[in-house]
């Protein structure tokens, strides 16, 4: 299985940023990693292994990025400054690695992907720039982070403004207005997963309900137990990457 390590100092975040490439030809996909991971880790899970076979025939070409959440969401910074934090994130994806993935690989679909907090970044930054992708992958995330829930706190300290409604997907998509943005987001493949045990799984149904009032086709599925650790998303790679 082809493996590249990649770096570059980001402009856009004026830091340096690390990615690995998995394969050599295929549907691009990148993937997101969990709350406060690597873009190594996914590699270290085993997740990467369990999409060998894919990899290796060049089905797919896995992009693993980095995140800096600790930067962002679960930083010590105002809640204001997370969410621009964020917003500077999204653009060096958008900036960056896309551009850095159209030189790479020349097939013209891009997938989104993440698991936990990376099934956030991955479904919201589809859902926002729908033209860019061809299909996103959520698993065992939460869609809405300015809701408390056992074991996760709203992530801004109970402050909302327009940015941070406009970055939980959960909020825009139920009171999604523009018929363009609908049609755009309709030719996208939407696949979200959940765990029935998972602390997620309401704001996951909400989402579905929310697409299903907009007409918009996805697929939503309900695994067992929590379904939220590496031994499951193996399962998951397999079956909807």
């Amino acid at each position: 299985m082809e493996r590249a390590y990649h770096k570059w100092f980001s402009k856009t975040l004026e830091k340096d940023m690390e990615l690995l490439v998995f394969g050599h030809m295929g549907e691009p996909v990148i993937f997101f990693p969990t709350r406060g991971a690597r873009f190594y880790d996914f590699e270290n899970w085993k997740v990467i292994e369990a999409m060998r076979e894919k990899i290796e025939v060049g089905k797919v070409q896995i992009y693993c990025v980095d995140s800096i959440d600790n930067e962002s969401f679960y930083s010590d910074a105002e809640p204001e400054q997370r969410i621009l934090r964020h917003g500077q994130y999204e653009k060096y994806i958008l900036k960056e690695v896309i551009p850095f993935i159209r030189k790479q690989n020349k097939d013209k679909r891009l997938v989104s992907a993440g698991c936990s907090l990376g099934g956030y970044h991955a479904v919201n930054i589809a859902f926002r720039h729908p033209t860019l992708f061809t299909k996103v992958v959520g698993m065992s995330a939460r869609y809405d982070l300015t809701i408390s829930l056992p074991f996760f706190d709203d992530l801004f300290d109970g402050y909302f403004n327009d940015t941070i409604y406009y970055n939980m997907p959960t909020r825009f998509i139920a009171m999604l207005s523009d018929k363009r943005i609908v049609r755009q987001i309709k030719k996208m493949e939407i696949i979200l997963v959940i765990g029935l045990e998972d602390h997620f799984l309401e704001n996951n149904r909400e989402l579905s309900n929310a697409l299903k009032n907009l007409k918009i086709p996805h697929q939503f599925y309900e695994w067992n137990e929590e379904a939220h650790r590496p031994r499951y998303w193996r399962q998951m790679v397999q079956i909807y990457l």
